[in-house]
């Protein structure tokens, strides 16, 4: 029996991105307090990263910036997409220095004279949930869609990369394109949801209780923000 008690490897996990566009700490706390109040349990301990590409090169006071995040309940772990002398002073204030990037775009492929091109996508099979999914309980669907043949009760949270289809009730919270797929949908045979988010854009109960509150719906993004309609249209 080996005397190895862990193993250390290399994984994926969803962080929340805060872009940062001022310097201005005091600013930010108003803004920030304004958001986390319209759903607060969306937020709390959520891992968050501070991309610094708006404001590279400006001053930043780091400590003040990262005792502000986890004031408001986050976990700060890291920035990016700063300068070398912001890294620096990041670093000395407790925060990690992350590499990312969005929205980067792959060379096209050029076409060789006849021969024709095939797109090829690797689609993973859909995670399926026989069942509901029971208050406290997180379902993550990575790198896929969500099937969940049973409702999603209050406080339970339902996350994946692609689209989530719940065949019962949505009363707690649902999370599509988790990666930033924003072409990802919500579907429910019945919304009374607490919370819904696609590519990061979200709606609260409050928000959600119109006219397809209660129905079958569709949720999409549009426009930056989220559109519901009825899941059959007559």
């Amino acid at each position: 029996m080996s005397d190895q008690i862990f193993e250390l490897k290399g994984n994926l996990f969803t962080l929340s991105v805060l872009h940062l566009y001022s310097t201005d700490i005091n600013l930010l706390a108003e803004q920030l307090y304004i958001k986390i109040a319209q759903a607060p349990k969306f937020f709390e301990g959520a891992p968050i990263v501070v991309n610094l590409i708006e404001i590279k090169n400006s001053s930043l006071d780091f400590v003040h910036l990262k005792s502000l995040i986890e004031r408001m309940s986050f976990n700060a772990v890291g920035v990016c997409n700063g300068s070398d002398e912001q890294h620096t002073q990041a670093k000395a204030a407790g925060l990690s220095v992350l590499n990312y990037s969005q929205d980067v775009k792959s060379e096209p492929v050029k076409q060789e004279a006849n021969t024709s091109i095939v797109e090829k996508t690797v689609h993973l099979p859909a995670q399926i949930i026989s069942g509901t999914v029971r208050s406290g309980q997180q379902v993550y669907a990575k790198d896929r869609d969500l099937i969940v043949l049973g409702a999603v009760s209050h406080g339970a949270e339902v996350i994946a990369d692609g689209n989530v289809h719940i065949y019962g009730t949505l009363r707690g919270r649902a999370i599509a394109g988790a990666k930033g797929f924003k072409e990802a949908h919500i579907f429910c045979q019945k919304l009374e949801a607490e919370l819904v988010s696609i590519d990061g854009n979200y709606w609260i109960s409050d928000s959600l209780q119109g006219e397809h509150w209660g129905n079958a719906v569709q949720i999409q993004q549009k426009d930056e923000s989220l559109e519901i309609s009825a899941l059959v249209k007559g």
